[in-house]
């Protein structure tokens, strides 16, 4: 039988500035860099989830706005999905990080792409960073479009081949995977 999927929250979470700036965390544990997300507690809502692990990564209080979209991925042999809110941390932290989390970066968007560890972050960042800084004032609407669901393209040259192919195969399989688990042959 198939388990269910992870569900977890997080944010894009900006602060405005002569350069607006996107937040990403450094895992204490594998030592990664990533975006501020958890998984949801018993009888929470993925926006709560989002607010309260985004404070507890960050340690920045935050204004939630809107979904951005979600991030599907395997982790521990299981998938993982992931809803993702634009915010906005204004001021400076108000408690202490999370044992989990060893830092927080403040880094302009491309700097952050590029900090990511995992691909598919780096993929979901690029796509949803321009929208979520349009979305904020912070950049002209114009100037971002928002992406065709093929427009794969403009994702991908950050990515190495192998990294594209590998986000490629999951955007390409994850309605079958999806149909086939509430379907229950997975």
């Amino acid at each position: 039988m198939a388990r269910a999927p992870v569900l977890a929250a997080g944010g894009i979470v900006l602060r405005r500035g002569e350069t607006p700036l996107v937040a990403v965390v450094r895992q204490r544990k594998r030592n990664e860099w990533v975006l501020p997300k958890g998984k949801l507690d018993d009888g929470e809502t993925p926006r709560e989830a989002a607010l309260r692990e985004v404070l507890e990564e960050t340690g920045h209080d935050v204004a939630i706005h809107e979904f951005l979209g979600t991030l599907v991925y395997q982790s521990g042999g299981r998938s993982k999905v992931v809803h993702f809110w634009r915010m906005e941390a204004e001021g400076g932290p108000v408690r202490k990080l999370m044992n989990d989390i060893k830092s927080v970066d403040w880094l302009p968007l491309d700097d952050a792409i590029a900090r990511l560890s995992r691909e598919y972050e780096r993929a979901f960042l690029t796509e949803t960073g321009p929208i979520a800084l349009a979305a904020a004032g912070l950049l002209p609407a114009e100037a971002t479009p928002p992406l065709a669901v093929d427009d794969v393209d403009n994702v991908m040259p950050a990515l190495t081949p192998a990294e594209a192919a590998s986000v490629e195969e999951l955007r390409h399989g994850l309605l079958q995977k999806v149909r086939a688990w509430l379907r229950g042959e997975a």
